[in-house]
């Protein structure tokens, strides 16, 4: 794969996180409609620097470091962004409206538990976990795929931590 073809991949993914916000900034008036409360506001904003660094660095490590594409790395790799891509997807379906890239939570609604939240607390993570590994790697960009790996780890921390505490506050509620 060239570093051409790599750009257009991760200009499609790109594309695809715009398609998400949209979605997103939709659930969140859906949302705050019927009376959503949002959490986490702090950790908002370095988790959108974290994926946008995520797409830069892996272009810029490939064009700047020249790194090859590695066909017995890159192809699997690759199966693994249309998976995790697959999976993120399949999550905004289960949850419907409730879906959001903010940590928004509507009173009186019960908490999903269709699609692969029957199996999982945080399937859409394990999506970012997979795609954050995998996208750099599609085109050896290994240091991308490591330095968004550890920073990731720590902010899913906090996420997920914020995500169950406002549940937890659903439903005390």
């Amino acid at each position: 794969m060239s570093a051409w073809l790599y750009a257009a991949l991760v200009a499609a993914v790109g594309l695809e996180r715009l398609a998400e916000l949209a979605v997103s900034k939709r659930h969140a008036a859906w949302s705050f409609q019927r009376g959503g409360r949002e959490y986490g506001r702090r950790h908002y904003p370095p988790m959108v620097l974290l994926h946008t660094g995520l797409l830069v660095g892996a272009l810029a490590e490939v064009w700047l470091a020249h790194r090859p594409f590695l066909p017995w790395l890159g192809w699997p790799m690759l199966a693994l962004v249309v998976a995790g891509q697959a999976l993120r997807w399949w999550c905004v379906a289960a949850l419907g409206p409730q879906w959001n890239t903010r940590v928004i939570v509507v009173p009186g609604l019960a908490r999903v538990r269709a699609g692969p939240y029957r199996r999982l607390p945080h399937p859409n993570y394990l999506a970012v976990v997979v795609e954050g590994l995998a996208l750099p790697l599609v085109h050896t960009a290994w240091v991308t795929a490591a330095a968004f790996t550890l920073l990731n780890a720590w902010l899913l921390g906090v996420r997920i931590r914020c995500e169950n505490e406002a549940l937890a506050a659903l439903q005390r509620a």
